[in-house]
């Protein structure tokens, strides 16, 4: 069984009702979550037959999701999906994701392959970061830093095969309990945006993280931080703790995690 929780600010019901519906509707569903950290409740999102739970105030992504982790560990599920309010999905997706993290017991976090709406698909498996992949990405033109962003969202995989991957999206995280029992939650100081890179490596350490082609969904990605000047702010703000945490130039995990990942792609140098 798997329970699952999506995170909302500021949404309205009609926003995800069909992704509500479609985790009521799989098998072996147990409880799903809406953690709201609006201003205030809603009544319309407390009736779409998920367990409500307003937080008062916005807490921030991966200590919202918490919650209800912390609730899916007293119930002794086997899974929990963190899940974004703008993806969409069939329901039969489930049980393919379920069986595969079963037989495969060596696996503490499963990602899908994640398409915009268009089809196109949305290159989330990415190596560990240093501070300049996420600088050039976001400030210096696009041609500038090709080549460099096509290794550090490893493009050049194609993404049609199963692959261990240190850092997976966000958006979608298909996480085992007893691997989370071993690692920890959501570290509680990054309010947005790297508690995902935080949470794989820190599984990845221990077991295996992988990217699993064989299902898909949608994400409507908003790139909010590309947008609005304070969701920069709150990006950079965030990027700085997670690097004072794991090391700016020195972080030997990091260049060992992302040489394992690399030597799987033959003819491929280390990093």
């Amino acid at each position: 069984m798997f329970n699952a929780s999506i995170v909302l600010y500021k949404h309205t019901a009609a926003e995800i009702r069909e992704l509500v519906k479609a985790l009521l509707s799989a098998p072996n569903a147990g409880t799903v979550y809406l953690v709201d950290n609006s201003p205030e409740p809603s009544d319309e999102l407390a009736r779409l037959g998920a367990e409500y739970i307003f937080t008062d105030h916005n807490l921030g992504y991966g200590r919202a999701h918490n919650i209800a982790i912390r609730k899916s560990m007293e119930q002794k599920t086997d899974f929990h999906l963190v899940v974004n309010p703008d993806i969409r999905m069939e329901p039969q997706i489930m049980p393919v994701l379920e069986q595969y993290m079963t037989e495969h017991t060596d696996i503490g976090h499963l990602m899908p392959k994640i398409v915009y709406p268009d089809g196109s698909t949305q290159y989330l498996c990415k190596l560990l970061p240093a501070p300049a992949d996420l600088i050039f990405r976001r400030f210096l033109p696009a041609g500038w830093t090709r080549e460099r962003m096509k290794r550090f969202e490893m493009r050049d995989f194609g993404y049609d095969r199963t692959l261990d991957v240190p850092y997976l999206s966000g958006c979608f995280m298909f996480l085992r309990m007893d691997t989370l029992k071993q690692v920890g939650l959501f570290d509680e100081r990054f309010f947005m945006y790297p508690e995902d890179i935080d949470l794989t490596r820190r599984i990845h350490a221990v077991s295996r993280t992988v990217f699993y082609p064989q299902v898909q969904v949608i994400h409507a990605h908003a790139q909010d931080s590309y947008k609005s000047m304070r969701m920069l702010w709150v990006h950079m703000t965030n990027m700085i703790k997670y690097f004072n945490k794991w090391g700016w130039i020195f972080d030997r995990e990091r260049k060992t995690m992302n040489r394992q990942i690399r030597k799987q792609f033959a003819g491929h140098p280390d990093e």
